[in-house]
């Protein structure tokens, strides 16, 4: 990450509005559960919610005190505690973690030197970025752990609830039929990742550097795969047709003897963070995994785009023969796309015309993060920036990358060349996904 640089008066104040908005929305995302719950282990899968908020707190004082104003760690005890990479998940129930009040505690007194260094200092924007970003990010992992416990959101939703009015009707009235209908992209070149840090801002290293790429013709779902289509391969015997699965695939599906996705119940409803609801046909569906996503496009004679293929059809613009800084060009994603976990789940699919890409695609950003063919690499050209840990460890064959974001992502978290990943059999992620077809 570059050093410090020289920042105006507005730069301060938008870096401390973004901060003091960003720990408002942490603070109320999880303010209303006592403290035996943000203390449990709901899950091996997950860490303790109040663990969450201890690594928040550690990683701001890492990085916007020690490394931006040289001072001492407040608590150099807990460094190994909230160390990612050196505590995993399935660990983390056993480290000397802290509980609820000192938690928030540690948390107020790290955000007090932020903001001593930041008076005395100015503010570097790409360094505190990350450390605003990387606390966004932390939301949406605390939401996958509510959703996972079944635990109950705020009270009170940033916005209302967006149903179509014609839910209930089937995917039928879905716009892309459920997730079928496909958009040409045609071939040619195009770019993807993100440019210099100087000269366009923030961006995590496994986003950069850009690069051309040269892809065929190829054809991708206008929208995610619905509720009611997914429902539809379910019923159609889609878990039980060894031919549609790949060999890895099956041996986890017959081992957890998974039959539909996360959350889905047999009596066609599913489980949303602590509410049990009727699948709604027109909504994307969730929490599947690779394994579920390939099975399905196999099952339809489809298969994943690739990353690169998701990213054309997202930004691509061949009018201008350039990449859109977001599918609908520029201008915030209010309006445009469903993030920043304002209504606490997904949209109907097409809810969100605003948000079109060039290539007629919608909801490329926002309401679920679409799972793609590639293997979590870096680009051509990758360097580690800031730290190793944060991206490179993970290249290999091991984890897929997904794209676009979900309704849980931050606005300013999901961007149309940010990266996500996982392994190929994880569904806690709001994951869903849409197809793709060699053009003729």
């Amino acid at each position: 990450m570059p050093s410090q640089t020289a920042a105006s008066t507005s730069d301060v104040d938008a870096v401390v509005h973004a901060l003091t908005e960003t720990r408002a929305r942490t603070r109320v995302l999880v303010g209303h559960l006592d403290e035996a719950t943000l203390d449990r282990v709901h899950t091996p899968l997950m860490s303790p919610l109040v663990w969450d908020l201890g690594h928040i707190a550690a990683f701001e004082d890492l990085w916007a005190v020690r490394a931006f104003a040289g001072e001492p760690l407040l608590r150099e005890d807990l460094a190994q505690v909230y160390d990612a990479f050196e505590t995993p998940r399935a660990d983390r129930g056993d480290v000397p973690y802290l509980r609820r009040r000192e938690a928030f505690d540690y948390l107020d007194a790290v955000r007090e030197r932020t903001l001593a260094a930041i008076a005395r200092r100015g503010v570097d924007p790409l360094l505190h970025e990350l450390v605003i970003r990387h606390e966004q990010q932390h939301g949406e992992t605390m939401l996958q752990t509510m959703e996972l416990a079944r635990l109950p959101a705020p009270a009170d939703a940033l916005d209302p609830p967006l149903v179509d009015r014609g839910a209930g009707s089937g995917a039928a009235r879905s716009p892309g039929v459920g997730g079928l209908e496909l958009v040409t992209v045609a071939a040619g070149p195009a770019t993807v990742g993100a440019g210099p840090v100087a000269t366009e801002g923030f961006s995590y290293d496994n986003e950069r550097p850009r690069h051309p790429v040269g892809l065929a013709a190829f054809r991708i779902g206008r929208t995610p795969i619905t509720n009611a289509t997914f429902l539809t391969f379910v019923e159609g015997g889609g878990y039980e047709r060894r031919e549609w699965w790949s060999r890895e695939a099956w041996a986890w599906k017959e081992e957890h003897d998974i039959e539909r996705p996360s959350g889905w119940t047999t009596d066609g409803r599913e489980w949303r963070l602590d509410s049990c609801v009727p699948l709604d046909p027109d909504k994307p569906v969730v929490h599947v995994s690779w394994f579920e996503a390939d099975a399905f496009a196999r099952a339809h004679g489809a298969r994943l785009p690739t990353e690169a293929e998701w990213e054309k059809a997202a930004t691509w613009d061949h009018a201008t023969g350039a990449a859109r800084r977001h599918p609908w060009g520029e201008g915030d994603a209010r309006g445009r796309a469903n993030v920043d976990w304002r209504r606490y789940g997904t949209a109907p699919v097409g809810a969100y015309a605003a948000g079109a890409a060039p290539s007629g695609c919608l909801g490329m950003v926002g309401d679920v993060w679409e799972w793609t063919a590639s293997e979590f690499r870096g680009y051509p050209g990758f360097v580690a920036d800031p730290y190793r840990e944060y991206s490179e460890v993970f290249y290999g064959p091991d984890y897929r990358v997904l794209r676009g974001g979900s309704w849980a992502t931050r606005a300013r978290v999901a961007t149309a060349t940010f990266r996500n990943w996982d392994y190929p059999q994880r569904r806690q992620i709001f994951a869903g996904f849409r197809i793709a077809k060699d053009a003729p």
